[in-house]
């Protein structure tokens, strides 16, 4: 039997690593999900699909890692019984599972990334690509939830590198056809993932070329194989689509609306330009010296291997001004792409470590060593502060078990839509206090009163704000207001934009409310930075000392608590 080499050996640290630091804080917030995705969009729609059958009913998120998440529930509890079960008495646990689900993905496309770079360029460029995506911090970050966004990355990296493969190897029928698989069930999970099929097609259109052997037909029965086995894999996590083509064409439009946005639900998004916004987020989602790496690649791939830099270079780029296009952008949109940035970085790396070593050949080693300490130091550092901060408490933890000491049951409370349903319930699924509807509003965008109460979205919940509101909590008995930052902050970030809820927060604190309480996921005497919707829930910042947002509780002044009754069960 062969004993394994260095490389094999230094990889399969690289994989611990990667495992163990998505496992890391991966308990937080738990038995509560405080991801809104998580809670709403992909781990109860897993539990539903046993009694409902695969049609997820919306399609503003494609159900195929919500079908990896009832593949997962069915050989951890069995049947339909049992998970619903576990749902309403131990939901932690189905969190748990998924986020561990991600957390295996998420390794997955480090090993994958390990694997396409071996193909385009050496082992000693693998391992250092693979080192990166197993220390960057939106992956890393990412991996801890049941979302899916990792999940779709572990699907594009397995179609980048059937991409390799097609370059280095050939354009054989089952390479195409399983790229195209893994490019289609990327879309499948996340619609934007979709970008992983371009390359592909690059790829096949430059190997027909190189051939020579009448390249026009050999590109076009590579691209029919491709897009047709992408259609496959598209339909084999959303096979709705088809079966229900009406709803998946609505909710596309949803998701392109939501996408695009609009001036009230991007409140708070102060950033004007999507592409700077993005080419920023990469100097902290991977590190400024790897983004800059990355740059100094893409160029010298352009300079001396134009046809893989063909193939690679044009996704990452239109994808970056299609989506800085959109009036509203996230760091974590950008993970599709991220596999090839991480791979212009470690080939520049290497390059730069290569020629180093070939100046002073004395100094090859502590050369390697000093690029690979500054591609990953920045990643490592992030990644390991934003596990230590997961790993202990949240506020919104916090902020219960303060209620739960201070508030009477039964008591009426106004919390801003920063907490799940089952936060307001004890273990038996019965309300411990009375709570305010704060995504119910009686009046419309202007301020003008409506006749009938209209659900709004958490986007559009500072709109709904106005310093009457305070009058009512009084009136009927609902003395205690807590405040999050995620939403408050939101507000002072464009107050021209909203000043009745400037208004609003400013006679809460000043006037008519008396602070209680305050729970703060800052360092000890550390400035609380500026509102940014990123660095509000992912805690890159090294002020965070725990997860949540910033959360302030009043007593109102001159309130009384109506007197409690029982409240029945919501299960």
């Amino acid at each position: 039997m062969r004993r394994p080499d260095r490389t094999t050996l230094a990889l399969a640290g690289v994989l611990a690593v990667a495992l163990g630091l998505r496992l890391w804080g991966i308990r937080t917030g738990l038995p509560f999900s405080y991801n809104a995705d998580e809670e709403r969009h992909f781990v109860p729609i897993a539990v539903r699909f046993f009694g409902h059958g695969l049609d997820p009913g919306y399609f503003l998120n494609p159900p195929g890692y919500t079908e990896l998440l009832l593949l997962a529930d069915a050989l951890r509890y069995g049947g339909r019984g049992a998970v619903e079960h576990a749902l309403a008495t131990d939901p932690a646990q189905l969190y748990l599972l998924g986020r561990v689900v991600t957390a295996l993905l998420g390794t997955a496309a480090v090993w994958l990334l390990y694997l396409t770079g071996a193909r385009l360029f050496d082992r000693a460029t693998a391992l250092l690509a693979a080192a990166l995506g197993a220390v960057a911090f939106l992956p890393v970050f990412y991996g801890h939830f049941a979302l899916n966004d990792v999940p779709a990355l572990a699907a594009a990296t397995l179609a980048l590198l059937a991409t390799a493969r097609v370059l280095r190897g050939g354009a054989r029928a089952r390479t195409v056809a399983l790229g195209g698989l893994a490019a289609g069930v990327a879309a499948g999970t996340k619609y934007t993932a979709g970008v992983a099929l371009l390359p592909l097609l690059s790829a096949v259109a430059l190997e027909a070329r190189r051939r020579r052997d009448a390249p026009g037909a050999a590109a076009a029965r590579g691209a029919a194989l491709a897009l047709g086995a992408a259609l496959a894999g598209f339909l084999l996590a959303n096979p709705y689509a088809l079966l229900d083509l009406p709803a998946f064409r609505e909710g596309l439009a949803l998701q392109r609306h939501d996408a695009s946005g609009d001036e009230l639900a991007k409140l708070g998004l102060t950033q004007n330009d999507g592409v700077l916004y993005y080419l920023w987020t990469l100097t902290w989602g991977a590190g400024w010296i790897p983004a800059l790496a990355a740059l100094g690649g893409a160029l010298r791939l352009a300079l001396r291997d134009r046809r893989l830099a063909l193939a690679l270079l044009p996704a990452p780029l239109l994808f970056l001004l299609f989506m800085g296009e959109q009036e509203r952008y996230f760091a974590r949109w950008l993970l599709p792409v991220l596999p090839i940035v991480l791979l212009l970085a470690a080939s520049f790396g290497m390059a730069v470590a290569r020629a180093a070593a070939r100046r002073w050949p004395a100094w090859a080693g502590p050369a390697a060593a000093l690029v690979a300490l500054a591609l990953l130091g920045q990643g490592v550092m992030s990644s390991i502060h934003v596990d230590h901060v997961l790993s202990r408490p949240d506020t919104r933890g916090s902020l219960r078990a303060w209620m739960l000491a201070h508030v009477p049951r039964g008591a009426g409370i106004v919390v801003e839509p920063v907490i799940p349903h089952a936060w307001l319930d004890d273990d038996a699924g019965r309300p411990l206090w009375r709570a305010w509807n704060t995504l119910r509003a009686d009046v419309d965008d202007a301020g003008r009163p409506l006749r009938r109460a209209r659900y709004v979205k958490v986007d559009r919940y500072e709109r709904t704000l106005r310093p009457a509101l305070l009058d009512r909590y009084v009136a009927r008995g609902y003395c205690w207001v807590a405040i999050a930052s995620t939403q408050f902050g939101r507000a002072l970030a464009q107050p021209r934009e909203v000043p009745r809820a400037i208004a609003y927060y400013h006679a809460l604190a000043r006037v008519r409310g008396r602070l209680v309480a305050l729970f703060s996921p800052y360092r000890s005497g550390a400035r609380p930075p500026a509102f940014n919707f990123d660095w509000s829930f992912d805690y890159e910042p090294g002020i965070y000392a725990r997860p949540g947002p910033q959360i302030a509780v009043f007593r109102l002044i001159g309130c009384r608590p109506r007197p409690a009754r029982p409240l029945s069960s919501r299960r």
